[in-house]
């Protein structure tokens, strides 16, 4: 088993704006592109019926019936969240899955990863996937060859999703910094913790729709956040439901 370290003080990660987010996919195809450099990420049957492939980065859309008004969708961006309490990376058997002290970012070494999908069992949001062709897990690194890669221009040191999103509903930054853009962000809009109930401590955090009528916006909150009772699972049926 693999431990996590103490204390990271630099908390780099993600903050989403579900209010901005109109599930373009731009994000997931350019984290596709950039992660399918060197090994890359497998596809099986790319453009047949029933698609299959490794993606580090997707986006659900929902539509969500408010208690007055009309239905509203929403678009929720899913991709490793760089809990503080991974569990992926203390079920590993191995080792390959780890946190990194210097930044928080949690990562697979694929060298040591046998693919026996115990971290994908113990991750809560489904974020990790196995590469069917590679035989090994695959997840978001935070873009971690890009955001140190100093060859790069400055505006360019970002997940390429964040670079890459139209709306700008993407933000990447210091969350361990309070005085940080993405930190400010949170404060700002409310940002919240996905399943907080399940104390993972995840360094993602994902900012509200914003609604003129309040009590509308708690409706449409409501499926989001009253997590604790039945879990990421019992809230897609929930929401898939209304469908």
């Amino acid at each position: 088993m693999t431990a996590l370290p103490a204390h990271t003080e630099k908390k780099l990660g993600l903050v989403i704006d579900l209010d901005t987010c109109v599930g373009c996919h731009a994000c997931v195809t350019a984290c596709k592109g950039w992660n399918d450099q060197g090994a890359g990420l497998s596809d099986q049957n790319p453009y047949g019926s029933d698609p299959s492939g490794a993606f580090l980065n997707r986006v659900h859309s929902y539509a969500v019936q408010p208690v007055e008004g009309p239905a509203q969708t929403i678009n929720f961006p899913r991709s490793c969240l760089h809990c503080e309490d991974a569990p992926c990376v203390t079920v590993c058997p191995t080792g390959a899955s780890y946190k990194r002290a210097e930044d928080g970012i949690v990562l697979v070494n694929a060298d040591d990863c046998m693919g026996c999908g115990l971290c994908a069992w113990a991750c809560p949001y489904g974020a990790r996937e196995m590469d069917a062709d590679q035989g090994v897990m695959k997840k978001c690194t935070l873009c971690v060859d890009r955001i140190y890669n100093e060859a790069l221009p400055e505006e360019d040191r970002a997940p390429a999703c964040v670079r890459t999103c139209p709306t700008g509903a993407r933000h990447f930054g210091d969350l361990g910094d309070p005085d940080s853009a993405v930190s400010k962000l949170v404060v700002q809009r409310g940002g919240y913790d996905l399943m907080p109930e399940l104390r993972t401590r995840p360094t993602n955090k994902y900012l509200p729709p914003r609604k003129k009528d309040v009590r509308q916006e708690a409706s449409l909150l409501a499926p989001l956040l009253d997590l604790q009772a039945t879990g990421f699972a019992g809230w897609l049926d929930r929401v898939l439901g209304k469908l």
